[in-house]
């Protein structure tokens, strides 16, 4: 006997939470399940940009991710025990009306799915650990899904976030192209250090036997330690491996390790998948593409995957058209190629500066079919209304629903309860009606209330 639900949600990193906390406040039964016995330990990804920042501010988890989250130090570069060069990989810039978080913050992987399931909890839902995904068939109407419990359940759609090497993209035959660097090898560790301040991020290179970093977790009393490694080499992955690295590349000799928390091995792997949909089955964050750490894309461009598909998968479930369902791959896919070659772009110059196309602030689905004279982010600013109150943007759009802004406050178009109408003041106005999409982009653009009506029928 199946159990049944709308949405089965394969692994509970940044992109499967995201997905189940958007999910869950919309009211969509859905299950989320890793095959981790309990949550993942580590920094992992620890940048997170100005775009996640007001993602998270709509999902309403801003506030403890605030709270913990510094931005990045200044770097300070040595050869060996020599300072040769200090500068921010950052700019900080104080935040404006339109982008409220200017900032790229520090924020360890760790704490910002802690924070996630933290508001997954609040919202009545939970991940469930020890069950891995073992297999799955679908259909014209869902999907059996084979869990490790020895489970079976029922689902509408299955969301395949589980990493780059995913099962679930495997089983479906998807190609993943591109690039395993296999001379760019990585050794990362979360360590406690001595002898060191915690007011920069502390790199060293030494000519013949590589480089070492030391980045101070925000909100923690621990480091980041990445190292590259020489071909054929692989290091005991113990405290006493890290600590061999440091020594013969910082010279230091007052630098030392006290313990070894977390640690892991890794290649710079540079894939796109094929496709980000198979019938009912979908991919999101790393099981669709994977990034070099340069520029901090990979896990911000996951969230966002999840906030494109969250509303859809609402929408449809709802009754929307099967084909909005297309939009996400038409829409993610693209956007995910970019940021691949921004990405690799940064690595290859071994660039430490990182400016505002990191940021993801300018990414746009303008062109797509759901983009009517639209398609943009819609940035955040006070907005005076008709009715003499003033009210600031992102307050308008925060929550699951449409928003529209429009000279008659209360136009009769479909959409009902998930469209919420305001009419905007002077300048503000004009005679146009703008459709703000759940995920703060532009729909549409028109003076013309009929094709409003109709935009709204597709979606």
């Amino acid at each position: 006997m199946h159990e049944n639900t709308d949405v089965l949600i394969a692994g509970a990193g940044p992109t499967g939470l995201t997905l189940a906390v958007d999910l869950a406040r919309r009211g969509v039964p859905f299950r989320i399940v890793d095959q981790a016995p309990e949550p993942a330990a580590g920094s992992k990804g620890k940048g997170l940009q100005p775009r996640s920042q007001e993602v998270f501010d709509d999902l309403g988890v801003i506030g403890p991710i605030l709270a913990a989250a510094t931005p990045y130090p200044p770097l300070r570069v040595r050869i060996g025990a020599v300072p040769i060069w200090q500068a921010r990989m950052h700019r900080t810039a104080a935040a404006t009306d339109a982008v409220p978080y200017p900032t790229v913050l520090m924020h360890p992987q760790w704490r910002t799915e802690a924070v996630l399931r933290e508001r997954l909890a609040g919202l009545g839902g939970k991940v469930e650990q020890s069950s891995a995904l073992t297999g799955f068939e679908q259909d014209a109407d869902g999907v059996t899904a084979r869990l490790g419990t020895g489970q079976s359940l029922r689902a509408r759609y299955l969301v395949a976030a589980d990493g780059g090497r995913s099962q679930v993209r495997k089983a479906l035959g998807i190609g993943f192209a591109g690039e395993t660097r296999e001379e760019e090898r990585m050794a990362l560790g979360d360590v406690r250090a001595e002898g060191l301040d915690r007011d920069h991020i502390h790199v060293w290179v030494r000519p013949g036997r590589g480089m070492v970093a030391l980045y101070p977790m925000a909100g923690t009393d621990t480091f980041q330690m990445l190292a590259s490694l020489k071909p054929g080499v692989t290091p005991e992955q113990t405290l006493s491996g890290y600590q061999r690295i440091l020594a013969e590349r910082s010279m230091l000799p007052r630098v030392r390790l006290t313990e070894l928390l977390w640690s892991s091995l890794y290649r710079v792997n540079i894939r796109l998948a094929d496709r980000y949909r198979s019938g009912r089955v979908f991919l999101a964050g790393d099981a669709a593409h994977v990034h070099p750490p340069a520029g901090g894309q990979g896990l911000n461009t996951g969230v966002q995957d999840a906030y494109n598909l969250g509303w859809k998968l609402a929408r449809v479930l709802a009754g929307a058209p099967e084909a909005l369902l297309d939009t996400y791959e038409e829409e993610r896919r693209p956007v995910a190629a970019g940021v691949l070659g921004l990405s690799v772009d940064l690595a290859d110059r071994k660039s430490y500066k990182r400016g505002e196309d990191t940021y993801q602030l300018s990414l746009s689905y303008r062109g797509g079919s759901l983009a009517r004279r639209g398609g943009d982010r819609v940035p955040d600013g006070p907005l005076p209304l008709a009715d003499g109150t003033r009210a600031r943007m992102f307050d308008l759009l925060r929550g699951p629903h449409f928003t529209l802004l429009s000279p008659d406050p209360a136009p009769r178009v479909p959409g009902g309860p998930e469209v919420r109408a305001y009419a905007p003041a002077g300048p503000y106005g004009g005679e146009r009606h703008t459709l703000v999409r759940p995920d703060g982009h532009v729909g549409i653009s028109t003076s013309s209330v009929e094709e409003l009506a109709a935009y709204l029928a597709m979606v």
